[in-house]
C-alpha cells in the first residue's frame, strides 16, 4: 500500500529570523503545510552551519511529512540568507545529510535572493528587488544570474531599511548640531524613540544588532515624510538607490518583468510613488508587476519544477545548486 501513497517535496526559507518549512505533493491542488522555527541559523568559520541548520529542519521536515500524508520526500530546496557568499558548508554536507535522514533524491541550495525572486516572477526573465534591514536586486535572462548590492549595512545595501533609518537619524543629528540638511521633525522623532541624542554612538556603535536598530527608525521616516521635506527627499534618494540596483541586474532587451518584495516597501506610498517614478524612467521597456509571492513561495516552486524536471531558472554553485544524490550501491 505504501507505493500507493505519494512521495512530497520540502521546501525551506531560512532567514535571519528562523526557518520557515513547508511539504506538499507536486502537481496536488492542496497546499503545503508549513512550520516554522523563530531559531536562526548559526554561522562560523565555513559559513552557513549545516549542522544547526539540520537541527532545526529535521524535526519539522519529520512532522510535516506525517502531517502532509506523504510516504517520503523525493526533493529537497533550501532557500538561505547569505548562500552566495557563506554557502561552502551547506554544499559540502547538507545534500548528503539529507539523503541519509530523509531519503532525499534531489537537493537544491539557493540564495535567498534566488528564492525571492522565483516566488515574486516565476520563471520569467526581469529583476526583482528584495529590501526589508538590507537591500539586494537580482536578475536574470534565464541563462544566467546578476545581483547588484547586497553588501551589507557597513558597505552598501542602499535604500534598504538600515540605509533609511541611517540616513534619518543623520538628519535628526545635523538638527541637533544647527547644520544645513536637518530635520526638527526627524530629531523630535529620534528623542522620543531613543532618547537624547548625544546618546546615539554609545547606543548604536557596540551592538551587533546595529542595522536592525538602524532600520527600526525607517518606519519613523516614512511617517514623517508626508509633512518634512527632509524626510521625504531620504525616501527619494532610496527610490534611486533600489532603482539604480535594478536597472543593473535587469535584461537589457526583450520583455523584462520587474517586482519588489519584502518588509521595506510596508512603507507604502511615501516610498513606492518615487520608486515606481525612477523604475519607469531607468527602465521603460520592463514591467512593473506585484510580486506573486514571498521567498517560501518561490522555495515551494523551485521545488515543484525540480520534481518536474522542467526547471526554467538558471543553475550557479553560488545562487542556485542543483545536485542528484546518488543512492548506495549506484
Amino acid at each position: 500500500m505504501t507505493g500507493l501513497t505519494p512521495r512530497g517535496f520540502l521546501a525551506v526559507d531560512s532567514g535571519g529570523s528562523g526557518l520557515r518549512v513547508a511539504v506538499g505533493v507536486p502537481g496536488s491542488e492542496r497546499p503545503p503545510v508549513q512550520r516554522e522555527s523563530r531559531v536562526p541559523v548559526r554561522t562560523g568559520a565555513r559559513g552557513i552551519d549545516p549542522g544547526h541548520l539540520l537541527e532545526q529542519l529535521l524535526p519539522l521536515a519529520r512532522d510535516l511529512v506525517t502531517e502532509a500524508g506523504v510516504s517520503g520526500l523525493d526533493t529537497v530546496v533550501v532557500g538561505a540568507a547569505g548562500f552566495a557568499s557563506l554557502g561552502e558548508g551547506l554544499r559540502a554536507e547538507l545534500p548528503g545529510a539529507l539523503r541519509r535522514e530523509l531519503g532525499v533524491r534531489t537537493v537544491g541550495l539557493a540564495a535567498d535572493a534566488v528564492t525571492a525572486y522565483a516566488g515574486a516572477l516565476g520563471p520569467h526573465p526581469g529583476a526583482v528587488v528584495a529590501a526589508g534591514t538590507g537591500m539586494i536586486a537580482i536578475g536574470t535572462d534565464l541563462t544566467g544570474w546578476r545581483r547588484a548590492d547586497g553588501w551589507g549595512h557597513l558597505l552598501g545595501d542602499c535604500g534598504g531599511g538600515a540605509w533609511i533609518g541611517r540616513a534619518g537619524l543623520e538628519a535628526a543629528l545635523r538638527a541637533h548640531d544647527g547644520r544645513d540638511g536637518g530635520s526638527a521633525a526627524l530629531l523630535a522623532c529620534a528623542e522620543e524613540r531613543f532618547g537624547p541624542v548625544t546618546g546615539l554612538p554609545g547606543h548604536l556603535y557596540p551592538r551587533s544588532d546595529r542595522a536592525a536598530v538602524l532600520a527600526s527608525f525607517a518606519p519613523e521616516v516614512a511617517a514623517c515624510a508626508t509633512r518634512d521635506a527632509v524626510a521625504a527627499d531620504v525616501l527619494r534618494t532610496a527610490a534611486r538607490h533600489i532603482a539604480e540596483s535594478a536597472a543593473a541586474v535587469c535584461p537589457a532587451g526583450g520583455d523584462p518583468r520587474i517586482a519588489v518584495t519584502g518588509g521595506l516597501f510596508k512603507m507604502g506610498a511615501p516610498l513606492l510613488v518615487p520608486l515606481a517614478e525612477e523604475l519607469a524612467r531607468r527602465l521603460p521597456h520592463a514591467r512593473q508587476e506585484p510580486a506573486e509571492g514571498d521567498p517560501l513561495h518561490g522555495a515551494v516552486r523551485i521545488a515543484t519544477d525540480l520534481a518536474a524536471g522542467r526547471l526554467a531558472l538558471p543553475g550557479s554553485e553560488t545562487m542556485l545548486y542543483v545536485g542528484a544524490i546518488a543512492t548506495q550501491g549506484t
